[in-house]
């Protein structure tokens, strides 16, 4: 049975730009996430707090935060992957903070230059701190379903990183396919087993879609009684550190999905649409969505939203 509400997890300003190769100024960064808070994006992954040489997209992000119209009920969260960015992110009065640790030994040591036990030793002191300050926590794992360095990643690998991230105070885990490999079969698997140890309704997807598969592994998810999904406006994104992966999943071919199925969301289509093409515009690019490159070709009807 597929759930009558999802909520979409926006990861645009942060997982989308974060590899962007031109700096895209903090003043349209503060457009876009006003434009996806007043779309009905409840949940809006902003920026993060990390070492500007080792991001220098997200440099920016305490100003951006700053600048933010900040409405009441919208979440607006940050990536904080040590105390350092924990605390910036205290200092810029956020209240909710994501980690990310990888189910692959290759992909930690290339990403965060540890193991995958030191990566989550890091993360005690930063749950800590963030539970003791009242702040809520959202983890993160990456290449869940296959690794550039490592290959096939094995779903119990998956779980037990999963079910560190919860014990450790995650309220939620999101589970990455970084690089695009995963499929409607996998994806169940996947869930199947990580579910042994974390409850599906404390677990997202985050689906690249770099061989087309994303839409079937949101659908697999449903199935399998997941109602969380991380998705990117106009399709942005991409890893720094897995050659080859595209954009994350477009959040205007998630919601065109999810409102087609009679999902609620909350989220006004055709806002991110415009939205869509607005900044993608500013890129200098098409956005890389189905949905809305159709859109801005014909003039079909969008799915009424349930």
């Amino acid at each position: 049975m597929l759930p009558e509400r999802v909520r979409v997890v926006e990861v645009g300003p942060r997982d989308g730009l974060q590899n962007e190769p031109l700096t895209v100024p903090a003043e349209e960064k503060v457009r876009l996430v006003n434009g996806l808070a007043g779309a009905g994006l409840g949940y809006i992954e902003v920026g993060s707090f990390v070492a500007p040489k080792w991001v220098p997209q997200m440099a920016d992000t305490a100003s951006v935060f700053a600048a933010i119209e900040h409405l009441p009920g919208v979440v607006y969260a940050a990536l904080t992957p040590n105390l350092r960015g924990l605390e910036s992110a205290m200092a810029s009065g956020v209240r909710e903070v994501a980690v990310f640790a990888a189910a692959s030994e290759g992909f930690s040591q290339r990403n965060i230059n540890c193991s995958i036990a030191q990566s989550l030793e890091r993360f005690e002191p930063v749950l800590a701190l963030a539970l003791k300050q009242g702040m809520r926590v959202r983890g993160y794992v990456s290449c869940v379903l296959g690794c550039p360095y490592d290959g096939d990643i094995r779903p119990e690998q998956v779980r037990d990183v999963a079910q560190a991230l919860l014990d450790m105070g995650c309220y939620e885990v999101s589970l990455g396919d970084t690089i695009g490999v995963g499929t409607a079969g996998s994806t169940r698997k996947l869930i199947d087993v990580v579910s042994q140890r974390v409850p599906r309704h404390q677990l997202a997807g985050h689906f690249h879609n770099t061989y087309g598969q994303a839409l079937a592994n949101v659908y697999a998810s449903l199935l399998e009684g997941v109602a969380v999904f991380d998705s990117a406006i106009g399709g942005l994104g991409g890893c720094p550190y897995a050659k080859g992966a595209s954009g994350n999943l477009a959040t205007e071919d998630l919601l065109y999905l999810l409102h087609g199925l009679g999902i609620h969301t909350g989220v006004d289509l055709e806002a991110v649409v415009r939205l869509s093409q607005q900044f993608n515009a500013t890129l200098g690019r098409l956005p890389d969505s189905r949905v809305t490159r159709a859109a801005m070709g014909s003039s079909h009807a969008y799915p009424a939203p349930p």
